[in-house]
């Protein structure tokens, strides 16, 4: 860090009157209870932190369960609308934009206080944190972090897009809070899914390796970015889409392209790779877009080791078009959780962990109005997922500068990491990329490790 974070302000943000609502958490949140999200959102220009302020009083207003605190009664965990609030830091730091940018990832990187999500499970802690870093250049970072139990990333955008609109004072989104997630799907799930649960009981072995991974995760795993360009990707979707023989879709290529370069980068030829795809179930439901709440189930996925990338690609296109037979899993949680016992949920882990077998889990956060979201009439340059604990082979794709190309935040093992930011990793992942391509953008150029 190029200089000490020294606090400017410090105070907690309230709606100002507390509905008392009690949200009894559903299956999904309560699997992913110990999971916070971290994100922070770059601006070229100095935000006013009384402003936003302001703007997330509002914001909260219509989503009040950020604001809340958690209980546990019994074995149901809960969110209590109590209007306890969201504590809002403001620092000044001796950075410019593209140094920030380039340590946003680092677990000591400074731009968001992480919820203490195990912890908030017996209640007195904050659901959502804000921190406010203004930069030496004029630039700012807004990071966020959320509980995973109040909702997923559209949830959270919700809540960013009614605060960008109070403080923009323009059309804020129509929003529903649920009180009861599990009752509220049985009206939209279908009558049988998938069958397959999406989390599992870990035997004594594995719980001591997975204790033994959270514990090495700082000192074994580096975060690694990677920019693709709209050109790269358009023409590594045309070329995989026709060695498939059918249309696939960026995400479709850029997940394939991805598992199948880590393969090879890691010399693993003997064993099946799995990877994980969480999927916004909202569309594939009927469900209205502005309903809050962990909407979400995965696609799961085995490849053999001599899958090609198109191989891969068409697999995963074949998974999402059938996605509300073959891969969800949400009655298949409930049916697995009845098997166990609800008092065991706290045990579970989601499928998609698995270090040992290096299970790749992608989470594709494109498409979600990001890079729209504005504060006194700027935009965000960038944005990026962080994390205080860098767990291998976990992997974000989202938007990149300035809305533009595919940013895509990877955590690995450390020589793997190595590997993939040098020459050898550089030419893997970008064998689409020609020198007569438009020039980068500039942040792209200046940002340090960004491969």
């Amino acid at each position: 860090m190029s200089g000490w974070p020294e606090l400017r302000s410090s105070r907690t943000v309230r709606a100002g009157h507390a509905p008392g609502t009690v949200i009894r958490c559903g299956v999904t949140d309560t699997v992913i209870a110990d999971v916070p999200v971290s994100v922070v959102f770059f601006y070229q220009r100095a935000l006013s932190a009384e402003r936003l302020a302001d703007g997330l009083s509002t914001a909260l207003a219509a989503v009040p369960a950020f604001a809340g605190r958690l209980r546990t009664v019994g074995d149901q965990l809960e969110i209590v609308c109590d209007d306890s609030g969201v504590p809002f830091e403001t620092y000044d730091v001796d950075d410019t934009l593209p140094k920030a940018i380039g340590r946003v990832t680092l677990p000591g990187g400074g731009f968001v206080d992480h919820v203490q999500a195990n912890a908030a499970r017996v209640g007195g802690l904050p659901l959502l944190t804000v921190r406010l870093t203004l930069l030496s250049d004029g630039s700012s970072a807004l990071g966020c972090s959320f509980h995973h139990s109040v909702g997923d990333l559209a949830s959270f955008m919700l809540l960013v897009r009614a605060w960008s609109a109070a403080v923009e004072s323009t059309t804020a989104p129509e929003i529903t809070q649920l009180t009861d997630p599990d009752a509220f799907l049985d009206a939209s799930l279908p009558a049988a899914d998938s069958g397959t649960p999406g989390f599992r009981l870990p035997t004594t072995e594995d719980a001591k390796r997975l204790a033994t991974e959270f514990e090495s995760a700082v000192r074994a795993n580096r975060t690694v970015q990677v920019y693709f360009t709209d050109e790269e990707v358009s023409r590594l979707r045309a070329e995989t889409s026709a060695a498939a023989g059918r249309s696939l879709s960026a995400n479709d290529v850029l997940c394939a392209h991805l598992a199948h370069t880590l393969r090879a980068l890691d010399g693993d030829t003997e064993e099946p790779r799995s990877m994980a795809l969480p999927v916004n179930v909202r569309r594939f439901l009927g469900i209205e877009p502005g309903v809050v709440g962990n909407l979400v189930s995965e696609i799961f996925l085995t490849t053999p080791p001599a899958a090609t990338a198109a191989e891969i690609a068409t697999r995963i296109r074949e998974a999402v078009e059938e996605f509300p037979t073959a891969h969800l899993k949400l009655r298949a949680n409930r049916a697995f959780l009845e098997s166990i016992g609800r008092d065991r949920l706290n045990e579970c882990i989601p499928c998609g962990f698995d270090p040992e077998r290096k299970t790749l889990t992608i989470t594709n956060w494109s498409r979600f109005g990001i890079y729209d979201v504005a504060f006194e009439g700027a935009r965000p340059a960038f944005f990026s997922p962080t994390s205080n604990l860098q767990l291998p082979w976990v992997a974000w794709l989202v938007e990149g500068f300035h809305g533009s190309g595919t940013l895509l935040t990877i955590a690995v093992p450390a020589r793997l990491a190595t590997t993939l930011r040098g020459a050898v990793g550089r030419a893997a992942l970008h064998p689409h990329r020609r020198e007569d391509d438009p020039a980068l953008p500039e942040l792209v150029t200046s940002v340090r490790k960004l491969a």
